[in-house]
C-alpha cells in the first residue's frame, strides 16, 4: 500500500467548464464582500495517512462507445462540464497519483435514458458487460456499480439481475429522478423489490433538471443544481416510506447527501406541519425521530464535498461509519490539487485525523463491497 507515486496525470485537454469560471469569480466577490469571512478560526490541519489506500465509491467511468452516443446525441456537457475522455489506463495513472486503491465505476447522469427501448438496454448491457470486464482483468483496482435503462422498470429489473447475479457487479447506480419522476414514486417498487431482495447496495446520483424546470442563471447544473436534485430524490424516498419498506437496500448519497444535511430539521418536521394534515392516508405519516433515523440511515460520499463545513454537517446526521470517500473523476478533473500534492481532498484533514481518514476512505467503502473487499485484501 506505500508503493512508489506515479507522475501526475495529464490535465483535461478541454477548455475549463464555464462553471469553474462562474464559481471562481462569483466565489471570490463573495467571500471578499461577508464581513466575517476570516472571523471563525481554521481548526489546524492534521495528517493524512500515507500511501495508497483509498477506496472511491464515487468514481466515473466513459466505456468508448458509451461516449460516442452521448456526443452523437448532443450531450456535449454532463451537467454544464465538458464530456471527458476516460480510459482504464487513464483511470489507474489517477489512482496511482491520488492514493487510491481501487475505484467503484458508475455510469453519470444521464445515464442511458437519452435512448429508449433495445437502445438503452443494449447499451446498459454494453456498459455493465465493459466494467464486468475491467473486474475479471483488474479485480483489486476496480468495482462497479450497474447502469439500469430506467426508466423501463421491467427492463430495470432484468438488467439489475443480470447485473448483480451473473457479473458480480457491486451494485447499481440511480439517477435523482427520470422525466422528471423522482424516486421514492410509486412506480419504482417492483424494482425496488428486486434490489431489497438482493441486499443491493445503490448510488444515486442526482440528474440534470430539465431547462423548462429549472431557473434561468448563468450557472452549470453540476454547481448547485445536482445537490438540489439529491435532495428532493432523498426526502420523496423517505417521505412515501421506500426507505422504509425496503431495508436491505443500503442507498448512498452523491456529494455529501446535497443539502440533505442543512435541511434535516426542515425535512423531519413535515409532518408537523399542515402537511401533515394532507398526508395520504396509504402512506405512512412519518415521526421527527423516524425521519431523523431514515436521514442517518443513508450513506454520504465526500465528492466535491471535502471540507469541515461539509463534513460537520454530515456529522450531525450521521456516524463517521455512513460517510464513504468519492472523487468524482474524471469530471472533478479541474477541482483535484494540482501543485504537487498527491491528495485528492485535503479539505478532511481539517476534521479528521489520519485514523478517521482511512476509517471514512478505506474501511468504511470496504465494509459495503464485499467483492470488492475480497479482491483488495487478497
Amino acid at each position: 500500500m506505500n508503493g512508489p507515486r506515479a507522475e501526475a496525470p495529464p490535465a483535461v485537454s478541454r477548455r475549463r467548464a464555464l462553471g469553474s469560471v462562474v464559481a471562481g469569480t462569483f466565489g471570490a466577490a463573495a467571500v471578499a464582500s461577508m464581513p466575517n469571512a476570516q472571523a471563525a478560526p481554521a481548526r489546524a490541519q492534521q495528517s493524512a495517512p500515507s500511501g495508497t489506500y483509498r477506496i472511491d465509491l464515487h468514481a466515473h467511468f466513459l466505456p468508448p462507445d458509451y461516449r460516442a452516443a452521448l456526443l452523437d446525441h448532443g450531450h456535449l456537457t454532463i451537467g454544464g462540464y465538458p464530456t471527458p475522455q476516460w480510459s482504464p489506463e487513464a483511470a489507474v495513472a489517477f489512482m496511482d497519483y491520488y492514493g487510491i486503491q481501487a475505484q467503484a465505476l458508475s455510469v453519470s447522469d444521464p445515464g442511458v435514458s437519452f435512448l429508449t427501448g433495445k437502445e438503452a438496454s443494449d447499451m446498459a448491457r454494453y456498459c455493465n458487460t465493459y466494467a464486468a470486464g475491467l473486474l475479471r482483468s483488474n479485480p483489486a483496482r476496480f468495482g462497479a456499480f450497474a447502469v439500469l435503462p430506467m426508466p423501463d422498470i421491467a427492463a430495470s429489473i432484468t438488467e439489475s439481475i443480470y447485473a448483480l447475479d451473473e457479473l458480480h457487479l457491486d451494485g447499481v447506480i440511480l439517477l435523482s429522478a427520470y422525466d422528471g419522476v423522482y424516486l421514492g414514486d410509486p412506480r419504482f417498487e417492483p424494482l425496488m423489490i428486486a434490489l431489497n431482495q438482493r441486499n443491493a447496495y445503490v448510488f444515486v446520483h442526482p440528474a440534470a433538471i430539465p431547462d423548462a424546470a429549472k431557473p434561468k442563471l448563468p450557472l452549470p447544473d453540476f454547481l448547485e443544481e445536482f445537490t438540489f436534485d439529491t435532495t428532493r430524490a432523498a426526502t420523496m424516498m423517505m417521505v412515501t416510506g421506500m426507505t422504509q419498506r425496503y431495508p436491505n437496500i443500503r442507498f448512498q448519497l452523491a456529494h455529501a447527501g446535497g443539502t440533505v444535511p442543512f435541511l434535516s430539521w426542515r425535512i423531519s418536521v413535515a409532518s408537523q406541519t399542515v402537511l401533515g394534515e394532507l398526508w395520504p392516508q396509504d402512506l405512512p405519516k412519518p415521526s421527527v425521530l423516524d425521519m431523523k433515523n431514515q436521514i442517518s440511515r443513508f450513506y454520504y460520499d465526500t465528492a466535491l464535498s471535502g471540507s469541515a463545513a461539509a463534513m460537520a454537517g454530515v456529522l450531525a446526521v450521521t456516524n463517521r461509519d455512513h460517510i464513504v470517500f468519492g472523487s468524482d473523476w474524471p469530471f472533478s478533473a479541474l477541482t483535484l490539487p494540482q501543485s504537487g500534492s498527491h491528495d485528492p481532498a485535503p479539505g478532511l484533514s481539517d476534521i479528521f485525523d489520519a485514523d478517521q481518514r482511512m476509517e471514512v476512505e478505506h474501511h468504511n467503502p470496504l465494509r459495503q463491497l464485499p467483492r470488492l473487499a475480497a479482491a483488495v485484501n487478497s
